[in-house]
């Protein structure tokens, strides 16, 4: 694959990236790991006559999903991307937020086949995944070491491209801003995730207290606010297109 748009040094909020590539309006979406639905909120309220299927793995967090009620063009499933519940060419736009990773390595080429099937010819699939460095990853790899299954990951993406099932369009990599008010908050939004079952010793726990402790204080014009723990992520998007004419 070849790289066509490196930016190391542009830090922004990655719906600044989705709206500068990407054109929603009148789309058929499909978001797989939505999670919270963070994202899934900002896409589907950033414009018109958008309809957006979010699949969740996470019975936990898909239970609390069922529960919102301001996003009419919506519907939340419990799925994963190696078992789309959507027909052949019905979807312009598929999202995977930092989810490829999280699915079992040996469903990631399946998770691809399913993307290409439910595709419609020359549709778009967004690949959104953090690139294993900087000071989140470090404190992170204490307790959760991703290299691995972020490295597999992108093999195969790689692998879907060269068999053809997906063409790539450009390749892209910024970084995105990430805050936390306190260790609390850390260890609720990370440490404490329904979808994987975080176990620290309690000398792994003190020295991911202390990491953290060091970044405390820290500032950043996206973080929206004084105090707290800021961090620059840094991210690689993988944006392919299905063969064929729209």
């Amino acid at each position: 694959m070849q790289i066509s748009s490196v930016d190391t040094t542009r830090t922004c909020p990655e719906l600044d990236i989705i709206n500068e590539h990407l054109s929603l309006d009148g789309a058929s979406i499909i978001e797989l790991g939505c999670g919270a639905a963070d994202i899934t909120r900002l896409i589907a309220k950033g414009g018109s006559d958008r309809r957006v299927l979010a699949l969740e793995v996470d019975e936990i967090q898909h239970a609390a999903n069922l529960e919102i009620t301001d996003l009419d063009n919506v519907v939340f499933g419990l799925a994963g991307a190696q078992a789309i519940p959507a027909a052949d060419n019905s979807a312009d736009v598929i999202f995977m937020f930092k989810s490829l990773h999280h699915v079992p390595l040996e469903l990631i080429p399946q998770a691809f086949a399913e993307i290409a099937r439910v595709l419609k010819p020359g549709g778009l699939a967004y690949i959104s995944e953090p690139v294993f460095a900087g000071e989140f990853n470090e404190i992170l790899r204490l307790f959760h070491d991703e290299q691995a299954v972020r490295e597999a990951a992108f093999a195969a993406t790689c692998a879907a491209v060269a068999s053809g099932q997906l063409e790539l369009v450009e390749q892209l990599f910024f970084n995105t801003p990430l805050h936390f008010t306190d260790f609390e908050d850390f260890e609720h939004k990370v440490i404490g995730v329904s979808h994987t079952q975080h176990s620290l010793s309690k000398q792994v726990y003190e020295q991911v207290k202390a990491r953290f402790a060091n970044s405390m204080g820290d500032t950043g014009s996206f973080a929206g606010a004084a105090a707290g723990a800021a961090f620059t992520v840094p991210v690689r998007v993988d944006l392919l297109r299905k063969p064929g004419q729209p």
